[in-house]
């Protein structure tokens, strides 16, 4: 009977994992990756490298991953490309969908978002499209610049669509279309809301579920806005503008507050939410904490990141925005959290392990990422045990565990 219930439980436990969701920045967009027994350590020259994957072609894309399946997307020849790997690195099907950015830092940009057999990407060239998971068909597809009647933005749309119950909610940037909600499985629009009508600014939305009103929060050109999920009404908007109206980093939120982080002279803005969601109110903001690209994490009390102008890595304390660490012993760039560490990957090519206290930057491992080619951007991830960092053309895979 012990064995019994010992293989019931290594099935499930296999189930659950098959079953992980991974999207842009995790399962909630928190950048928090929810594993245990992962090294606390690594050799000098880096973890194991289990397997790379070059030919993926140009782009910045993060990978998602769901149903033991690796998805991502990249660039050859101005086409974008669809491609789909198991976790063992074969690649098992890939697909071209159609023109992507090539104007400016070349290649794929949002990632894709994977959902009830259904794929959904949105190309640098507003392009938004439902695969079917399995046969990679496009079911369905929309031209956000002409259906929203918005335009592009100077570095191309870069946004991850979120999923929450039937909709597919992004953010064309339109005049009266600036954030829409569409049914999942057809693309048919149900609502849309005209925000403060600015454009888009290269962020993935955010789903705020726990007040009186569920709404979305997303940041765009030149404000951070605060929509009902049901009805598409705008609840609230903040203004918060910089030099180039790039806003790419997905707010975090917890404790009613929201920490909204941007590069380009703007800084960090903590805000709460008020009346169950229909308000806010600013708490604290930092010029210092200039995060352009690279996100920021939430672990107990505080929040840690790299700044942008400032180079810089910070902890700062989550409810009074006080500085506990400013550290530069570690170039800036993108930061993920896992099992009380932290998973640094720089703009020059640093892989790092940087323990979670807000005492130091108490930096553990480093090694260089020597594979793949152009900037250092994309965002790792980790998934039973393994670490993926993507490098423009190459996707490599680490055990972490």
């Amino acid at each position: 009977m012990k064995k019994i219930v010992t293989l019931a439980l290594l099935l499930t436990s296999v189930i659950l994992s098959a079953q992980t969701n991974l999207q842009w920045r995790g399962e909630n967009r928190t950048g928090i990756y929810n594993e245990t027994g992962l090294l606390k350590s690594w050799p000098a020259n880096g973890p194991e490298l289990l397997w790379h994957f070059d030919g993926l072609g140009e782009g910045h894309s993060s990978v998602s991953i769901a149903n033991n399946k690796i998805y991502l997307t990249g660039m050859t020849d101005s086409t974008g490309i669809i491609y789909v790997l198991d976790v063992n690195g074969k690649l098992l099907k890939k697909k071209a969908y159609g023109t992507e950015w090539h104007e400016n830092y070349n290649g794929s940009r949002g990632t894709v978002t994977v959902n009830n057999g259904k794929i959904y990407l949105i190309s640098g060239m507003g392009g938004l499209y439902c695969f079917d998971e399995n046969s990679l068909d496009i079911l369905w597809q929309k031209n956000v610049k002409k259906d929203f009647n918005s335009e592009n933005i100077k570095w191309g749309i870069n946004e991850s669509p979120l999923i929450v119950g039937e909709k597919i909610i992004f953010t064309p940037g339109g005049k009266e279309h600036n954030v829409v909600a569409l049914n999942k499985n057809d693309g048919k629009l149900i609502w849309s809301c005209s925000g403060e009508g600015d454009l888009s600014a290269y962020c993935s939305p955010l789903y705020v579920g726990n007040q009186q009103v569920p709404q979305i929060v997303t940041m765009t050109a030149d404000h951070i806005i605060g929509v009902d999920i049901a009805t598409g009404k705008k609840l609230w908007s903040y203004e918060n503008k910089n030099r180039h109206s790039v806003h790419a980093n997905t707010p975090v939120y917890a404790d009613n507050m929201l920490l909204c982080t941007s590069g380009y002279g703007k800084g960090s803005v903590m805000l709460r939410l008020k009346d169950g969601g229909r308000s806010i109110e600013k708490v604290w903001e930092s010029i210092e904490l200039d995060s352009r690209i690279g996100a920021m994490v939430k672990i107990g009390d505080y929040a840690y990141g790299s700044g942008d102008a400032n180079r810089y890595w910070f902890c700062v304390n989550w409810q009074t925005g006080e500085q506990t660490y400013k550290d530069n012993s570690l170039p800036i760039g993108v930061v993920i959290a896992d099992d009380g560490m932290l998973y640094c990957y720089s703009d020059r090519g640093d892989m790092a392990l940087v323990k979670a206290t807000p005492e130091k930057f108490d930096l553990i491992s480093r090694f260089k990422i020597t594979m793949g080619t152009e900037q250092h951007w994309a965002h790792p991830v980790i998934y039973n045990g393994v670490l993926y960092v993507r490098h423009g053309n190459t996707l490599m895979a680490y055990k972490v565990k």
